[in-house]
């Protein structure tokens, strides 16, 4: 290979992502879907496991919505650096914030207010709630939040005949 192939061909170890950053437009669409469900789980867990119930949820909720705001930031900067670091942060990423959900919990093991029903049940369906919202608005506008999908009326019908090959 010629040393002008050579500095044409971009490593994946060294290469950055400079383009937009859809990490943080789906992270904050996602912490704001959270600020608007959550008042729905934790009336819930309200009424279903008390006073308790309402201070577990609301502190269940706070976990998510630092959670995904923590993946996106991680996804986001590490692309910045290079594509290999993003990928790294993600791994990594997943396994400190797993972590870091641990603890959050650990840490309020005694308390007297918590319910372990309505906080696990809060971060599980909190969690798979906003994924599951996520993933059907993405899919729906085939890229991320910011983007709006196309006029149908400008796309060509998939029933139409396609173009006839006269040679």
């Amino acid at each position: 290979m010629s040393e002008a192939a050579q500095q044409s061909t971009a490593s994946p170890l060294t290469t950055r992502f400079d383009g937009p950053a859809p990490e943080w437009s789906i992270g904050r669409d996602m912490v704001r879907r959270g600020l608007l469900a959550g008042p729905i789980i934790v009336a819930l867990c309200a009424v279903i496991w008390g006073g308790d119930g309402l201070w577990s949820s609301l502190y269940g909720v706070a976990i998510v919505l630092v959670n995904f705001a923590l993946s996106a930031a991680l996804i986001a900067v590490g692309a910045r650096i290079s594509l290999a670091v993003m990928m790294g942060a993600v791994l990594f990423g997943y396994l400190i914030r797993l972590g870091l959900i641990f603890a959050a919990v650990w840490f309020v093991q005694d308390e007297s207010w918590i319910s372990f029903p309505a906080l696990g049940a809060t971060i599980i369906v909190t969690h798979l709630g906003l994924l599951a919202w996520e993933l059907r608005h993405v899919s729906l506008s085939l890229a991320f939040p910011g983007l709006k999908p196309e006029d149908p009326s400008a796309t060509v019908s998939p029933t139409a005949a396609p173009p006839s090959d006269n040679n």
